[in-house]
């Protein structure tokens, strides 16, 4: 029988020790394709789940396992406690993983410690209990409850919806089974989406709901800059409803992915651009009708469908993405014509990043007028713009609002 254990051992290594993207690292592992559904739930389950496993391991055991015991500990109580396999199987399973790597000295250990833990009861209150009931690191939980109040935990326990898929054509063929259809023509979120030849061909990709909310709030205009582009799906949304686009990205194999994009689906006017959005180009001062700054973030609004940004997102970070942030929105605003609108969309829940990046924009550049759009996606409306939350707007984290530069 194949070890069910082995896989996700090797992949989450990869995550762990490695300090790769989960996706990457599903990737670049040779899994059978059969295994492969089973090994993507179990690391995405583990990641999505790791502090609370880790609290678990830590109130039945005297002394922290090492590394490789204590991943192979995560893997076997998630499969225990969330998919519901057999106890006996899991452990024998376990017990050989830890042979094969070599660790027969803790095999004992893994097999006693599967046999007889305990689930422990949560911490009594307050932050440390809303990060482990929902395996949120304790500084996010912090500023979650801080923000949100009595939805912090809906908030960061709101799974995942599904697979969103944007259709060009042809989704009659796709709608056969269940899905459920967002407030977005052809936007479509399937529990169980099989890619196919249809994605080479160019009749759907797939496009969170979250995306697809912050291009529709940006009006048709002639010539318009995404200014942080990559990994395209915006950009080629967009140039539907522009003449022309123009797609900035910092990193040359990043553009090229929105290269590679735009001919799939047959998105022709779209110029695709190597800069970075915080230093300025004297070329397109007052050059654009629309300019879109959807720029680097926490991620803690999609940690749902990334739970890696889990273990690699620090709370010290926040201060640089947010300076970062002012520095792009700032050099970005240099570029709209006199009338024109600039955008500024983030996928985060933090109001640091959101509401906090436009008053300081706003403080500093008394030629901009603020126009918080509309959308049909359930959101919260702030005094700066829409703010998107996983609980309420079909599993997505987005903030976005609208400025207008003054005549």
């Amino acid at each position: 029988m194949n070890n069910p254990l082995v896989d996700p051992y090797i992949v989450l290594t990869k995550v762990y020790s490695g300090g790769a993207y989960l996706k990457q690292a599903l990737a670049s592992s040779p899994i059978e394709p059969l295994n492969r559904p089973r090994t993507s739930k179990i690391c995405y389950g583990v990641l999505e789940k790791d502090i609370y496993l880790g609290y678990v391991i830590a109130a039945n055991c005297r002394k922290a396992p090492k590394s490789a015991v204590r991943l192979i500990l995560k893997i076997a109580l998630y499969m225990l406690e969330f998919m519901g396999k057999h106890g006996y199987m899991v452990a024998d399973c376990a017990v050989e993983l830890a042979k094969k790597l070599g660790k027969d000295g803790a095999a004992g250990f893994v097999n006693a410690f599967l046999r007889s833990y305990k689930i422990p009861s949560l911490p009594a209150g307050g932050d440390e209990r809303l990060s482990v009931s929902t395996s949120s690191p304790l500084w996010l939980a912090k500023r979650v409850r801080r923000s949100y109040k009595g939805e912090a935990e809906a908030i960061l326990s709101a799974p995942s919806q599904g697979v969103c898929v944007r259709f060009e054509r042809g989704e009659e063929e796709y709608l056969k089974g269940g899905y459920v259809k967002t407030p977005f023509e052809h936007v479509y979120i399937f529990k169980n989406f099989v890619r196919d030849c249809g994605y080479d061909a160019g009749e759907y990709t797939f496009q969170s709901v979250g995306s697809v909310a912050v291009c529709s709030v940006i009006s048709p205009c002639a010539n318009l800059l995404d200014a942080c582009a990559a990994p395209g799906g915006k950009s080629v949304l967009l140039a539907k409803e522009c003449g022309h686009l123009t797609s900035q990205e910092l990193h040359p194999h990043r553009a090229e992915l929105i290269k590679a994009y735009a001919k799939r689906m047959g998105a022709d006017n779209i110029s695709v651009v190597t800069g970075d959005a915080s230093v300025f180009n004297q070329e397109w001062e007052g050059a654009f009708d629309g300019v879109l700054c959807d720029v680097p973030c926490s991620g803690s609004g999609v940690i749902n469908e990334n739970p890696d940004i889990k273990l690699f997102r620090r709370e010290e970070d926040i201060a640089s993405l947010t300076a970062l942030q002012q520095k792009i929105l700032s050099n970005c605003a240099r570029y709209v014509k006199a009338g024109g609108s600039l955008y500024y969309s983030t996928c985060s829940i933090l109001p640091e990043e959101n509401d906090s990046a436009i008053f300081n924009f706003l403080q500093q550049d008394s030629g901009f007028e603020l126009c918080i759009p509309e959308s049909p996606l359930a959101h919260k409306k702030t005094k700066f713009g829409l703010q998107f939350l996983p609980h309420i707007s079909l599993g997505a984290g987005f903030f976005v609002t609208k400025l207008v530069r003054k005549k």
